[in-house]
């Protein structure tokens, strides 16, 4: 799958299960491989000033649960 980042920012997050989730707001990124870790739903301004590791699992999902993009993200289960 290939697509570009500022594409997706913005774009409705959705479960395998039709669940809505949130908007792509932030990405983080692993700068040694290129690669995107997780998709945030607020700003990582907003995690940095609080409980970094609380805010991140109730507002991010892992990039590898990705299954699909296009008009929406479409997250599976893992």
């Amino acid at each position: 799958m290939t697509v570009r980042l500022s594409k997706m920012y913005g774009m409705d997050i959705f479960s395998g299960e039709a669940g809505y989730m949130g908007k792509v707001n932030d990405m983080i990124l692993n700068m040694e491989s290129g690669e995107v870790v997780r998709l945030t739903t607020v700003p990582l301004r907003n995690i940095m000033q609080s409980n970094a590791k609380e805010v991140l699992q109730k507002n991010s999902v892992l990039f590898k649960r990705v299954k699909s993009v296009k008009d929406i993200v479409l997250i599976g289960n893992m």
